[in-house]
């Protein structure tokens, strides 16, 4: 079936978390890129483990709290402006240099979306301060269903915001296992494999496994 809508993952694919490691740099100097990749795991594991646990909380917290274990692990001492300072760097993170393009040579052919775990209001931070804040029909948070990525329900918003069935809607993600969960679910998935990782062994696998955002328009609406 024709897909008439291409719903984003925005952290990792759309929005590179990890530009925070040029405040956490400045901040820890010769600590900026460890900071940066446990926070990001910290992050990733809190959002699973308060799912399975039921005991939600947005991601502004969960962002926090995995900062705050980060800086412990790595014996950083985290002030309050410290904290500040690289909380807000999530919410002006750099955008791929191939998101705009391909976003770009898409319109017209298919509806857009952000599929996020993200709360409201650092997404709505996060797309106003990139050069992406006028590209979106809808921005989509998992603060709808109060549980994150990749439970069933989350995708399922997608289908019931843009009002049309998963089999038109393409789901594109750099996170190999937010694929899995939406391929499990439904949609038909572009994995943005940008590292080389290998595919999750989770039962499922990507229908199109991508180097860069800029190989995707020329597979939709073709």
């Amino acid at each position: 079936m024709h897909l008439t809508a291409l719903a984003f993952d925005a952290y990792g694919t759309l929005f590179d978390v990890h530009s925070v490691a040029t405040t956490a740099e400045a901040l820890f100097p010769g600590q900026g890129v460890a900071l940066s990749r446990l926070w990001r795991t910290k992050q990733l594991e809190y959002t699973w483990q308060r799912s399975l646990m039921r005991r939600h909380a947005d991601f502004s917290r969960v962002t926090r709290d995995a900062l705050g274990h980060a800086c412990e692990a790595l014996r950083l001492s985290l002030s309050p402006s410290a904290s500040d300072a690289l909380l807000a760097a999530y919410r002006t993170l750099d955008v791929f240099p191939d998101a705009l393009g391909a976003l770009t040579a898409l319109r017209g052919k298919v509806r857009f979306a952000i599929l996020s775990n993200g709360a409201p209001d650092m997404l709505d931070a996060v797309v106003a301060n990139s050069p992406l804040r006028d590209v979106f029909d809808a921005v989509l948070s998992v603060e709808d269903v109060g549980v994150f990525k990749p439970d069933p329900r989350v995708y399922q918003l997608a289908v019931d915001r843009l009002g049309m069935p998963k089999a038109r809607i393409g789901f594109v993600s750099s996170n190999g296992w937010d694929a899995a969960g939406a391929k499990a679910f439904g949609f038909t998935v572009y994995w943005i494999n940008r590292s080389g990782a290998p595919v999750e062994r989770l039962g499922v696998a990507p229908d199109m496994t991508l180097a860069t955002l800029a190989e995707l328009p020329a597979l939709i609406g073709s």
